[in-house]
């Protein structure tokens, strides 16, 4: 092992590129993804040294042309479950011994690999797989993903450097053990940097991974992959499994030496996945670690002193960027009545400017939603909304799915505070008002705060100052992640640390130190350097 205490390069954030015409990043990327899209790729499950295929496939199409087929992924059975285990659990015995340095090196140059050659293609991929447009491609794939392997290396040499006090009889130390056993990490198919970061964050602390990335992602997981490969990863410290979630997450939830489950997804599967670790508490030989992002019904609430326009461009970002398919997305909002007819005729306009189509096209704002489950689910809501007495569709309201899954950019006006689509998480490009009495200021905080199962974000729009403090505090518990003047997405790593309790999850912060020490299970070492050899205590002395 090497001798020193050793220092990293200082963390920053990647700077966001701007893909204006004629930029090398843009014709870049634009090579990159017509490259990729006319071709077809077959992706393996990857297990300790090797990569399987069963045979038993699924296509991968874009959202926004969904008839065009861009791969393949291999589905597992239970045998590659169990595969999988055991890979990780026999790659635990050199990766938990790995000295720090040498795991923090790896991710590092992965994050170097993503800052330089493979930015084009992973930003390329998330386009084709999530139809993300460029923009919202490059913040996530590569800006995002390249904050958490830098910061998370800080972070982990935070931990390892908090040390408890010592004196000059004892000697105190605090080791950071990985978990014993192997993680499973369950990740989402709108952020590319989320499915990068739950296995790696795992990972990085000397556990062993099981990783189930999302159906609908594998075609940018497959570049995740390639970096880590290239960057340095060991056979079977991050095993990749595809295929029938129920099957894989029972088979891994069944395992004795099951430690923990890092995941991002939906509340009920979450609370489907506790109850399920509960029923096998028994059979695990420690107690697993249960890290949750779920859910969300984030809200923007406007104060009568808020500045319309900065209102109307905050809110439309936060419900409409990536097609309101980011659990932070705005989705409720409450307007005071002496400012609505401004923001609803500033909005009228600013939508009427939004374009939709394929992000092979820069100009498109937005893009498809991620599968027909997902439109035909935001077609109900929609299309009941107009049948409503209660509510209205005021803006938006079409769709087609001949040859993407497009829904336009939909507001529902509702005199109903408790409707369906101020309580229900949709996970569209859908947004529903409600316009409270400027004198009712106080009252609609406390709606905001009752109305939601979900607590992950919110947004506080004012100019009085009196008033940004009472919405602080009225709604402590409401987001995780709250923001004052500003639109509800967007977290920065290391700026922002991101998560929600209730039902949006444990809290446990990702983009922070807190997230990597659920991964961890510290160890006391008290070393005494003069060993009493009598056990008498003065206080026994005649």
């Amino acid at each position: 092992m090497l001798k020193g205490f050793f220092n990293v390069p200082q963390a920053v954030n990647e700077p966001v590129k701007s893909y204006k015409p004629g930029s090398p990043e843009k014709e870049a990327v634009l090579a990159a993804y017509r490259k990729m899209y006319h071709e077809t790729i077959d992706v393996p499950m990857y297990i300790g040294s090797e990569q399987i295929k069963t045979g038993n496939t699924r296509n991968m199409t874009p959202p926004h042309d969904h008839q065009h087929v861009v791969g393949t992924y291999h589905l597992a059975e239970k045998k590659h479950i169990d595969q999988a285990i055991t890979s990780a659990l026999e790659a635990r015995k050199k990766w938990s011994q790995m000295a720090w340095e040498q795991r923090a090196a790896i991710f590092l140059k992965a994050a170097e690999l993503i800052a330089g050659p493979y930015r084009a293609r992973i930003n390329a991929a998330t386009m084709i797989a999530q139809s993300k447009n460029i923009f919202q491609a490059e913040i996530d794939a590569s800006c995002e993903l390249i904050d958490f392997l830098r910061y998370n290396v800080a972070f982990m040499t935070q931990i390892y450097a908090d040390q408890p006090k010592s004196d000059s009889a004892v000697w105190n130390r605090l080791e950071y053990r990985p978990l014993e056993g192997f993680v499973y990490a369950i990740t989402p198919f709108n952020f590319t940097a989320i499915a990068a970061n739950l296995p790696a964050s795992a990972a990085m602390m000397g556990n062993t991974v099981v990783w189930k990335p999302s159906d609908s992602q594998v075609f940018s997981a497959k570049i995740i992959i390639d970096v880590f490969k290239e960057a340095g990863v060991p056979d079977g410290v991050i095993n990749v499994v595809f295929g029938d979630p129920v099957m894989i997450t029972d088979t891994v939830l069944a395992h004795p030496d099951f430690a923990g489950v890092h995941y991002t997804g939906s509340t009920f599967v979450f609370k489907e996945i506790w109850k399920k670790i509960g029923s096998n508490i028994h059979n695990y030989k420690t107690y697993p670690r249960i890290v949750g992002e779920t859910g969300g019904k984030d809200f923007v609430i406007a104060h009568p002193s808020a500045n319309v326009s900065q209102v109307v461009a905050n809110t439309l970002r936060g419900a409409f960027e990536f097609q309101g398919q980011k659990c932070s997305a705005a989705s409720r909002a409450y307007f005071p009545k002496s400012l609505w007819p401004a923001i609803k005729e500033e909005m009228g306009k600013e939508l009427a400017t939004m374009k939709m189509g394929s992000p092979e096209d820069f100009s498109n704002f937005i893009t498809a939603v991620i599968h027909e489950g997902s439109f035909d689910k935001l077609v109900h809501y929609i299309e009941q909304a107009k049948k409503d007495a209660d509510a209205e569709v005021i803006f938006g309201g079409t769709y087609d799915k001949s040859k993407g899954y497009f829904v336009a950019p939909t507001v529902i006006l509702t005199s109903n505070p408790k409707y369906t689509t101020m309580e229900t998480e949709l996970f569209g490009p859908v947004l529903t008002v409600y316009v409270y009495e400027d004198a009712e200021w106080k009252n609609t905080l406390k709606l905001v705060d009752e109305t939601s199962e979900y607590a992950l974000t919110g947004a506080v729009f004012s100019q009085d100052r009196y008033a940004i403090e009472e919405a602080t505090i009225a709604l402590q518990n409401a987001a995780g992640n709250f923001y004052v003047n500003d639109k509800p997405t967007g977290a920065v790593v290391g700026m922002q640390p991101f998560g929600g309790a209730r039902a949006s999850g444990t809290n446990d912060k990702a983009g922070s130190a807190l997230n990597l020490l659920r991964w961890v299970s510290p160890r006391t070492i008290k070393e005494t350097f003069v060993t009493p050899d009598n056990y008498r205590y003065p206080f026994l002395g005649e």
